[in-house]
């Protein structure tokens, strides 16, 4: 009674009522075809009760005394044991999952748990999505450390073709004890109801001819914007409004986010006359919407309370229409880039998920500049998968964009956390890379592409500098290569913004200088702009 009562407390009472209305409706749209299952669906719920509580689960884990009374799941890893981590999993059938977006909630408290080595690692509430183009690992923020009960939580897309699903809990190359009580993994979005259908677009988002730049820092100079525009001949550069706290800091308070980005909007201000003279389009890129929090390497994303917090999503559109507003008529901006790689870990109940998020952000724009690009990346991560089962914005004008950091293991090595050199074309955790995968990975784009006819944009792509044998210039040509044979437009990251990434310097990673001489990734990228067409509006 306590469980039954403990779901009806904590929104039950809604889902339970969708559920008996879906299934009174029928909900299914043709003879033969499954009832779609209503928001609130439960399709795992565990609570550990009982003398079977852990009955088809695999692993090792004990049941102790639970939160609120009852029982729950404890999984302990002292130091100097196995090597990986100490984790519970269970199978969860997939056939009716196929299609939902999942939400994921579970009450966790943990006792002495060691630092994590990576972002991804610690206490894991994780669910593994196999699909046949790879795994995808879905999985909820969690502190380090000690901490009473607390609620985690996490979004997950299963796609149409996902072959299973897998829940954990555990540990993961840390140290200490996890408890784990009230899990429950439920319908948080049913599919897409309707299938794409051909996107509508005019003006600049289908007029501007083929666009290849690069991302830039806020902080560039004159020089800079020369160097990229007119010795390069770039014709597109990608420009940050990001906001950095630091490593560790809190997020600032809402009232100083309109400071920070008036701030931020005068240096924009400032470059665009240089920009109509060197012939360069600009994407206008929130990179730190309202209420997100502070990434590892101390900017603020696009997370958080973005996606918990209705009045950061009001926010987020209030300031969308504020920009509408300043850059309706600059000829050098091309489009609004919305958020820069949403992540949902959670999804409030008053609020949206981002697809409807993204679109009532567009509407807003619409309704105030009809000409310029809407910029839309999937959740999460703006990653190519995520256009796999992306449900068109019902706005026109759209641009839809992911970034390419596939594998990462290739293209992020040395970044975060000292590794072994990693080479491309390889054998990267078992799987060979070359340019077939590389096109695999991709495919989600181009099978979306095909479908609505959509305009695409790169956003984002590299590979670190110091990769070995050169190659991160093998690896930038052959993604150039396919994206060229696509005709999608491309920024490369990124232009004077972090050494790491500079095609200006060399391939060993002490030598922070700038090379003497043109790098062949400076050449690579620069025979590209080589073919741009400049605007009609630049300035002599």
């Amino acid at each position: 009674m306590r469980r039954v009562w403990g779901f009806l407390r904590r929104g039950g009472w809604a889902a339970l009522l969708a559920i008996l209305l879906g299934f009174r409706a029928g909900g299914a749209s043709s003879a033969g075809e499954a009832p779609v299952l209503p928001r609130g669906h439960v399709f795992l719920e565990a609570g550990f009760e009982g003398a079977g509580a852990l009955q088809g689960w695999q692993g090792e884990g004990r049941v102790v005394a639970g939160y609120e009374g009852g029982q729950s799941l404890m999984v302990e890893r002292a130091t100097g044991g196995a090597s990986g981590g100490a984790m519970l999993q269970k199978a969860i059938p997939v056939e009716a999952m196929r299609g939902y977006t999942v939400y994921g909630s579970a009450m966790v408290k943990a006792e002495g748990v060691t630092a994590k080595p990576h972002p991804w690692n610690g206490v894991k509430f994780m669910v593994c999505v196999d699909t046949p183009g790879g795994k995808l690992w879905p999985n909820a923020t969690t502190e380090t450390g000690t901490f009473d009960w607390r609620r985690a939580t996490l979004v997950a897309r299963i796609p149409p073709d996902a072959t299973a699903v897998t829940l954990f809990l555990g540990l993961e190359a840390v140290t200490g004890k996890a408890w784990f009580d009230d899990v429950k993994l439920y319908v948080g979005k049913p599919p897409p109801a309707a299938k794409p259908r051909p996107v509508v677009t005019t003006g600049l988002a289908r007029d501007v001819p083929r666009l290849r730049g690069a991302m830039i820092s806020p902080d560039i100079n004159e020089a800079g914007l020369r160097t990229l525009g007119k010795e390069w001949n770039a014709n597109v550069l990608r420009w940050q409004l990001i906001r950095y706290v630091g490593q560790g800091k809190p997020t600032p308070p809402p009232a100083e986010y309109d400071a920070w980005l008036e701030g931020e909007l005068k240096r924009l201000d400032a470059a665009l006359p240089l920009c109509e003279q060197y012939g360069l389009y600009v994407v206008v890129d929130l990179h730190s919407p309202p209420g997100g929090s502070a990434k590892r390497t101390g900017y603020l994303g696009s997370d958080d309370r973005l996606f918990t917090e209705k009045a950061s999503q009001d926010k987020f559109v209030a300031v969308w229409e504020k920009m509408a507003r300043r850059y309706k008529g600059a000829r050098p901006v091309w489009g609004y880039d919305l958020a820069n790689e949403p992540v949902e870990e959670a999804v409030g109940d008053d609020c949206l998920d981002w697809r409807d998020l993204a679109e009532r952000a567009a509407k807003a724009i619409r309704a105030i500049d009809p000409d310029r690009a809407v910029i839309v990346e999937p959740a999460d991560w703006g990653g190519p998968d995520g256009l796999r089962d992306f449900a068109l914005l019902d706005v026109p004008n759209v641009v839809y964009s992911v970034h390419m950091y596939i594998p990462s293991q290739f293209t992020h090595q040395g970044v975060f956390a000292p590794s072994k050199p990693v080479p491309y074309p390889g054998e990267i955790e078992g799987r060979m890379w070359d340019r077939a995968r590389l096109e695999a990975a991709l495919k989600p784009v181009v099978d979306f592409q095909k479908a609505c006819g959509a305009r695409i944009y790169i956003g984002e792509f590299s590979a670190i500098r110091w990769a070995p044998d050169a190659g991160a210039q093998r690896y930038l040509k052959d993604v150039i290569d396919i994206f060229e044979a696509n005709g999608w437009d491309w920024t490369y990251h990124a232009f004077r913004e972090w050494q790491g990434w500079s095609v200006e310097h060399g391939t060993e990673k002490d030598d922070t200088k700038p090379a003497a001489a043109p790098t062949d990734r400076q050449k690579l990228l620069t025979n590209w702009f080589a073919k741009n067409p400049k605007p009609a509006w630049r300035r002599p």
